[in-house]
C-alpha cells in the first residue's frame, strides 16, 4: 500500500497574521515617534508661558528683589531735643554712640567699643545720638531716661509710627514730652556689592532733629538740693515758685540715668548709690526709681495744722481770739494725748492762740481745735484745698494722698471714727497720708493768696491754661494774714523752726524793705548781708512701731509778705523736722537768694 504524504506543518501557519502583527507594530512606533515633539511641544509652551508670566506679571517684584540684593535702606537717626534749665543751661546732651542688633534687640554701645568691633570687621552697627545726662543722679527723676521701645508700648496708638528698636522716654520729661524731643529720622539709599561693601551712594533724606524744651527748673537749686541731701538715705525735695512752677524736684535715693543709655562699657562715679543697672532694677528695699516727691504718700505730721486752722478760720468757727488751756495731755478714757513740749521737757505752753499754736506747734492746741471744728469738717476743707488728689503734674507717677472721713474708717476698717481719730487728725496723725508735693501745694496756696495752681515743668506752655489757677479764692485775706503770723512766728526765736532765727545771706542787691529784707549790724561783714524773713511749718511725723524713727517734714515760703519761693522737705524715717529737714531747706534758701 502506498502511503500518502500530507503536508508540513509550516503550510498550516497563516501568512495574514503575521502581516497583522508587523502592522501593529509598524502603527506603535510611528505613534511614539509622534508623541515625543508634541511633549516637547507642551514643555516648550509651558517655558514660555511660565516666563511671559514672570517677566510680565511678576517682573516688577522680581526687580524689587533684584534691587534689594543691591540697594541698601539706611536709617540716619535723629538726634532728640534738648533739655534746658529755665536759664537755658542744658541738662542733657546728645554724643555719637552706635546701635548693634543682637538678637532682634537693639543694644546701645559707645564710641570706643564700636571702633573696635569695626576693627574686627563687624559691618552692620548703626551710627546713632545717644543721650548724655551730665548731671548724673541730680536730675535723674524729674529729667528720666531713655530705652527701646517695649512690644506692649509698639501696640499703643501713640507709637504708632514707631518700630522695633526705636529708643523712647521711659520717665519724667523724656517719657511726658517724648513726641515733642523725638525726632523724624532720615535715609540713606546706598548700592552695595556682593561682599555687602558700599559702592556708591544713590539719594539721602537728611533727618529732623527733635524739638528742644525749656523747662521751669534751676540747676542751681536742682544742685544745692541734692547737696543739701547727699546725707540721707530715703526723702524728696520741691521747690516751686507760689504759682506752680517747679523749680527743683528731688528724690532720694537717686540713680545714674547713664547706666540706661550709654552702653554696657558706662562706668558710673564710685560713689553713686547705684554702680550698675542691676543694682538699680533689683533694689526693692531703697527704691531707687521710686519719685519720692509724687509717688510717696506719708503721714504730714503738723505741717497740717496749718490745715485745720485754716478750716476753723475760714468757715468762722473761729477767729483770732480763740484760745485753749494747754494743760499738757489730755486724758479720754484709757488713752492719752500729749503735747510734745511736755513729754519732751515736762513744760507746758500756757493759754495758746492760732498764731501761738502755729508758732509753739502745740498739739493740745489742734487737739482741741479739732475736735470743734470735727472730722467731716475737717476733711471737706483738706479735699477742698487739694488734698487727697492728684494735682495734674506733668510727668507720670504722680499719686493721690488719703483724707479720711468717717464713711471711709467704716468701710477700710470696719471700725466707727472716734474722738481719739479726730485728736489725730488735728496733728497729721492717724490716716491722714499726703506727697510731698501735695504739702507744697497747699504752702503755694497760703503764699499767693488763696488759689491752687497746677504744678508744672515747662516754663511756656502751649495751653496758656496751665498757667491759671486750678482753683482761686479759697482762703480770704484775714485768714492768710493770721496763718502767715503763726508761721512767721515758727522761724523765729520762740518758734520751733530753730535753723531760721535770724536767717541772714550776703547780698547787698537785696532791698531793704523793713519787712521782707531787714538791715544785719554788728556782724562781721555785715555790710552785705541781709536778714530774710521766712514764713514755716515743721512736721515730725511718727509711724511703724516705738522704736521706728519719724518723719522728718519742713514747709516754707520766703521772703514772708511777697513770697517768691515755696521748699517742701521730706526725710524718712529720721528725727524731728526742725533738726532734720530744716538744715536741708535753709541750704536751698541760701542758694536762693544769694543769688537774686
Amino acid at each position: 500500500m502506498k502511503t500518502k504524504i500530507g503536508a508540513a506543518f509550516p503550510d498550516f501557519i497563516s501568512t495574514e497574521k503575521v502581516r497583522g502583527r508587523e502592522h501593529y507594530e509598524k502603527k506603535q512606533y510611528k505613534m511614539r515617534d509622534g508623541l515625543i515633539p508634541i511633549i516637547l511641544l507642551i514643555a516648550l509652551v509651558s517655558i514660555v508661558a511660565r516666563l511671559f508670566y514672570i517677566q510680565v506679571f511678576q517682573g516688577s517684584d522680581f526687580r524689587k528683589l533684584s534691587d534689594g540684593n543691591r540697594i541698601r535702606t539706611i536709617t540716619i537717626y535723629a538726634p532728640r531735643g534738648v533739655i534746658l534749665d529755665r536759664n537755658g543751661r542744658p541738662l542733657v546732651y546728645n554724643v555719637p554712640g552706635f546701635r548693634e542688633i543682637v538678637g532682634g534687640k537693639t543694644k546701645i554701645i559707645d564710641s570706643s567699643h564700636a571702633l573696635s568691633l569695626i576693627a574686627q570687621g563687624k559691618k552692620d552697627l548703626e551710627i546713632d545720638s545717644l543721650r548724655s545726662y551730665p548731671y548724673k543722679e541730680v536730675f535723674s527723676h524729674v529729667l528720666g531716661y531713655i530705652g527701646q521701645i517695649s512690644q506692649e508700648e509698639l501696640g499703643e496708638a501713640r507709637f504708632s509710627n514707631y518700630r522695633g528698636g526705636d529708643l523712647i522716654g521711659k520717665m519724667g520729661i523724656e517719657q511726658e514730652y517724648e513726641e515733642v524731643l523725638k525726632g523724624d529720622n532720615g535715609k540713606q539709599l546706598v548700592e552695595i556689592n556682593s561682599l555687602g561693601e558700599n559702592v556708591r551712594k544713590l539719594g539721602q533724606t537728611d533727618p529732623i532733629s527733635g524739638n528742644n524744651i525749656t523747662t521751669t527748673l534751676d540747676l542751681s537749686l536742682q544742685k544745692a538740693g541734692f547737696e543739701a541731701v547727699k546725707d540721707i538715705k530715703r526723702g524728696a525735695v520741691i521747690v516751686t515758685t507760689p504759682v506752680g512752677e517747679v523749680l527743683a524736684l528731688i528724690s532720694k535715693p537717686s540713680f545714674d540715668p547713664n547706666l540706661f543709655t550709654l552702653g554696657q562699657n558706662y562706668k558710673p562715679a564710685s560713689e553713686s548709690s547705684s554702680l550698675s543697672l542691676e543694682d538699680i532694677l533689683t533694689d526693692g528695699n531703697s527704691q531707687p526709681l521710686l519719685n519720692r516727691a509724687i509717688s510717696g504718700v506719708y503721714p504730714p505730721g503738723s505741717t497740717f495744722k496749718l490745715v485745720v486752722a485754716a478750716a476753723g478760720l475760714s468757715s468762722e468757727i473761729i477767729d483770732e481770739n480763740f484760745e485753749v488751756e494747754d494743760t499738757g495731755s489730755i486724758h479720754v478714757g484709757d488713752f492719752s494725748f500729749s503735747n510734745w513740749y511736755f513729754t519732751q521737757h515736762g513744760k507746758t505752753d500756757g493759754t495758746v492762740n492760732v498764731v501761738e499754736g502755729i508758732k509753739r506747734s502745740n498739739d493740745i492746741f489742734f487737739y482741741k481745735l479739732a475736735e470743734k471744728i470735727g472730722v467731716d469738717r475737717i476733711s471737706q476743707a483738706a479735699i477742698n484745698f487739694g488734698l487727697g488728689q492728684r494735682l495734674g503734674i506733668d510727668i507720670a507717677g504722680e499719686v493721690k494722698g488719703l483724707i479720711p472721713t468717717r464713711k471711709w474708717k467704716e468701710k477700710a476698717i470696719g471700725d466707727p471714727w472716734f474722738l481719739g481719730d479726730t485728736y489725730h487728725f488735728g496733728i497729721g496723725q492717724g490716716y491722714a497720708l499726703e506727697t510731698p508735693l501735695e504739702v507744697n501745694s497747699f504752702t503755694q496756696l497760703l503764699a499767693n493768696g488763696g488759689s491752687i495752681y497746677k504744678p508744672r515743668l515747662i516754663k511756656n506752655p502751649a495751653n496758656s491754661k496751665d498757667k491759671s489757677p486750678i482753683k482761686k479764692n479759697l482762703l480770704d485775706e484775714r485768714t492768710i494774714g493770721i496763718i502767715r503770723e503763726g508761721m512767721k512766728q515758727s522761724c523765729s526765736p520762740g518758734g520751733v523752726a530753730w535753723p531760721f532765727f535770724e536767717f541772714r545771706v550776703h547780698n547787698s542787691k537785696l532791698k531793704i524793705d523793713g519787712r521782707n529784707f531787714l538791715e544785719v549790724k554788728g556782724a562781721s561783714g555785715s555790710a552785705d548781708m541781709r536778714q530774710v524773713i521766712v514764713a514755716c511749718k515743721t512736721g515730725t511725723a511718727q509711724h511703724g512701731g516705738e522704736n521706728t524713727l519719724p518723719h522728718a517734714w519742713i514747709t516754707l515760703f520766703a521772703p514772708v509778705y511777697d513770697p517768691e519761693i515755696v521748699v517742701t522737705v521730706l526725710v524718712e524715717e529720721s528725727g524731728e523736722g526742725s533738726n532734720i529737714a530744716a538744715p536741708i531747706a535753709k541750704k536751698i534758701l541760701e542758694e536762693y537768694f544769694k543769688n537774686k
